[in-house]
């Protein structure tokens, strides 16, 4: 078989492919500072503008996408066991994909870390000689930070998304794992043009949206043909056929991956699916979740390099398959993450994302899907606050198209989080007092009928509170109702008195 396998790769548990365990994190992480990250992101009135635009149109279009479609909820069954399926046979999939790639006249490179995968990039592109790389939108691009290592290099990415060129003109990461520029609103983009494409005349008018896509796509031009190698990233891979799946909505990623003479598509490991009918059961749930369209615009499945007869594609045809740490969830209670399709359509729902945005969850991924995520790639050290970061709503879980259960992880991350004694120690204690006098019956209705008395009488006939000793992480953004009534088990014990 046609395998690179990258350096200080080895065997690892149950893996037939070349993986160790491990996970480097390359980009920086200020996920410890969600606490400020969001404070300032509510102070910031662009920011607000923004999400308060942008997020009400993707729950409308989603939901007008699921009512035209009545099969849906079954869909979401069949998503959720195409996964299932494939994480418990992950590593036989895995090498079906890669005897196919290479069949096809592909090279597969297994990478365990992201350093790995960083290198294994910049030698493809010192062998084919490249000075301008272009690339589609990609997480775990973002993930394993190969823009940068790139550049260090003196190779230049430009990234051919829209919403990613506008990032990277910004020096910025995604704040969004499908709208990278969802923070921005379009005065931003206006300045930016500006700013950067000093070569045009300075007085132009950008009349509507249209303008902007205009100037991006002639200053792309260009470097879609100059450049000598074309990164994408992967939605699915097709162990069957050797295949990689993506899906765009602009056409950049077809230029990317056939205009080049060589082609990388970056993926992590839990995007193989078994058969091209699985990955057609996912995509029909992909696009409505994500933009609400039945399907995207472009879906594009690439196979291989060119062969003889074809009229267009890349010499060479190469994926870098990524684990960093992913193989460490396999078996754990972690292990339904790996389900995630990214469609982004647990973040746009969370109350929590829409108040702060992405950038507030200091890495990578945001909203739900990366309170979960993040703590399994980078450790719970670095991104406890993340999981804690929610209402426990449940919003997430009932809209995720292949059914993961993001609350429940998120409670299996405080677990963890309180084994470690990572929990500030003022709520391990109050959490310590509530457990005591929780296991006490009798006590416990006695404290909860005197804190609803004392309450009432701090209130002084107010209906709600603005501030309360010991609840200022409370009152500092919200009113606290006062309670009405008795307590819910005063309450429930009259009514069944009453029956």
């Amino acid at each position: 078989m046609k395998v690179r396998r990258c350096r200080g790769a080895g065997f690892a548990l149950h893996w037939g492919p070349a993986f160790r365990l491990g996970v480097a994190a390359l980009v920086q992480i200020t996920s410890p500072a969600f606490k400020q990250n969001a404070a300032r992101a509510l102070a910031d009135a662009g920011l607000q503008k923004a999400l308060g635009k942008a997020k009400g149109a993707f729950l409308q279009r989603r939901a007008e996408a699921v009512a035209r479609l009545p099969e849906f909820e079954a869909l979401r069954d069949i998503g959720r066991d195409i996964k299932n399926h494939t994480l418990a046979n992950l590593d036989a999939y895995l090498e079906t994909y890669a005897a196919n790639v290479e069949r096809a006249g592909g090279t597969v490179h297994w990478c365990s870390t992201a350093e790995e995968a960083r290198a294994a990039v910049l030698g493809i592109c010192q062998r084919a000689g490249a000075r301008t790389v272009t690339k589609g939108k990609s997480m775990i691009s973002e993930e394993i930070a190969v823009n940068d290592h790139l550049e260090a290099h003196g190779i230049t990415p430009v990234e051919t998304d829209l919403g990613e060129y506008i990032i990277q003109l910004r020096r910025e990461h995604p704040s969004h794992i499908i709208a990278p520029a969802f923070h921005l609103n379009r005065e931003d983009w206006e300045a930016d043009f500006r700013r950067m494409h000093t070569d045009l005349d300075p007085n132009r008018v950008f009349a509507e949206r249209r303008d902007i896509l205009t100037e991006a796509r002639t200053k792309l031009r260009e470097r879609f043909l100059a450049a000598d190698v074309g990164i994408t990233g992967a939605n699915f891979l097709i162990a069957e056929t050797g295949s990689s799946v993506i899906v765009t909505n602009e056409g950049n990623g077809d230029l990317t991956q056939t205009l080049p003479r060589v082609h990388i598509a970056l993926a992590s490991i839990e995007k193989v699916v078994p058969t091209l009918e699985d990955a057609t059961s996912l995509l029909r749930l992909l696009a409505r979740s994500a933009t609400g369209q039945d399907f995207s615009v472009y879906t594009t499945f690439s196979t291989g390099a060119r062969r003889p007869a074809d009229l267009d594609g890349p010499e060479e045809y190469h994926v870098v398959l990524i684990d960093n740490g992913r193989s460490n969830m396999i078996g754990s209670e972690f292990q339904d993450m790996l389900r995630c399709i990214r469609c982004a359509a647990c973040m746009n729902h969370c109350p929590v994302y829409g108040a702060t945005g992405g950038h507030a969850y200091g890495w990578v991924y945001p909203g739900p899907m990366g309170s979960v995520l993040t703590p399994s790639l980078v450790g719970v050290d670095k991104a406890a606050h993340l999981p804690n970061a929610s209402t426990f709503c449940g919003k997430c879980e009932s809209v995720c198209p292949v059914k993961i259960p993001l609350p429940k992880l998120m409670r299996h991350w405080r677990e963890r989080e309180f084994e470690r004694h990572l929990t500030p120690s003022a709520v391990r204690s109050n959490l310590a007092l509530w457990a005591w006098f929780a296991k006490r019956p009798g006590m416990y209705r006695a404290a909860t009928r005197a804190a609803v008395g004392a309450l009432r009488l701090i209130a002084r006939g107010r209906g709600a509170l603005r501030s309360l000793p010991l609840a200022g992480g409370w009152t500092e953004g919200r009113d606290l109702p006062v309670p009405e009534g008795g307590t819910f088990m005063s309450r429930y014990a009259k009514q069944q008195r009453g029956r």
